[in-house]
């Protein structure tokens, strides 16, 4: 692997069934191989449980790899993810944090399966438990699944619309980690923090300043510049926010299904020229 090529086709985000993807992690690397990746990670939500799996599973495949996390973090009253690259997935206060910012899912997925419930979906805790196993893990995502295929709606996106956003009946907001702690995680194990897809997140230009800002003086070093959520504008407008902050460029699809996500694994485009990659900063953390 090329350590600073910019063209390299990283994909460095995506989830499997050990968050809320609907494909093993060794089915995963395989897809990333056949789609020609060349550097991959998992980066499950709160998660280090797929990582020795998906490590042997891309050695098999003679695939680069860094490990990878989601880590779910509150700012400014959103929900904010922050991408962890190339941390010991073995590290105790990593693990620990996970742990607890982990430990509200199960309570705030009854709270939404009862809110569904007042509008007559009965029983949706135990139908969306069917799609995780884990209830530590449950997730929006694993109702969505379980209110198509019982066919309270025809697709994912008319579920969230209907009742998984905000003022909708089976909507509860839950509070994650802090900023400051999600980095500190991942930086203290090893690795380089990412604010991921940041134009999916409905800030203000202060709001969006103030995070960047924050996450700068926590130690993060880096940014999704490409990623399947953003629109080509929106490479150019992070990719200058990377020269603003001094920030790395990050690219990765977010796949989390071949049924639901918009981008497959290594089907994005190139980083702008103008950015470093963020695997510049990682070459000694390539498995």
């Amino acid at each position: 692997m090329e350590g600073v090529n910019p063209l390299l086709n990283a994909d460095l985000h995506c989830h499997s069934t050990v968050s809320d993807g609907t494909l093993e992690p060794e089915v995963l690397a395989a897809r990333a191989k056949a789609n020609g990746v060349e550097l991959w990670a998992l980066t499950d939500h709160d998660e280090l449980g797929g990582q020795h799996r998906a490590m042997a599973a891309a050695r098999a495949q003679e695939l680069p790899y860094l490990t990878g996390v989601e880590i779910s973090v509150t700012f400014a009253g959103t929900t904010v993810h922050i991408v962890g690259l190339g941390m010991d997935p073995d590290d105790k206060a990593l693990l620990e944090g996970l742990r607890a910012t982990r430990g509200g899912r199960e309570q705030r997925a009854r709270e939404m399966a009862e809110g569904l419930a007042q509008v007559g979906i009965k029983d949706a805790f135990e139908g969306a438990l069917r799609y995780v196993g884990n209830p530590d893990l449950i997730s929006r995502s694993h109702f969505a699944r379980h209110l198509v295929d019982s066919g309270v709606c025809k697709d994912i996106p008319e579920v969230f619309r209907k009742y998984l956003t905000e003022g909708r009946p089976g909507f509860v907001p839950h509070r994650w980690a802090a900023l400051g702690d999600a980095v500190r995680w991942i930086t203290g194990s090893g690795g380089i923090a990412v604010i991921a897809h940041p134009g999916r997140y409905k800030f203000t230009p202060t709001e969006e300043y103030a995070l960047f800002t924050e996450f700068k003086q926590h130690g993060g070093q880096a940014v999704e510049v490409v990623t399947g959520a953003h629109s080509q504008a929106e490479y150019a407008k992070y990719a200058g926010f990377c020269t603003e902050f001094g920030l790395a460029a990050s690219r990765g699809s977010d796949f989390h299904s071949p049924d639901e996500s918009h981008t497959d694994l290594g089907k994005l485009p190139d980083l702008p020229g103008s950015v470093t990659p963020v695997w510049a900063l990682l070459a000694e953390r390539v498995h």
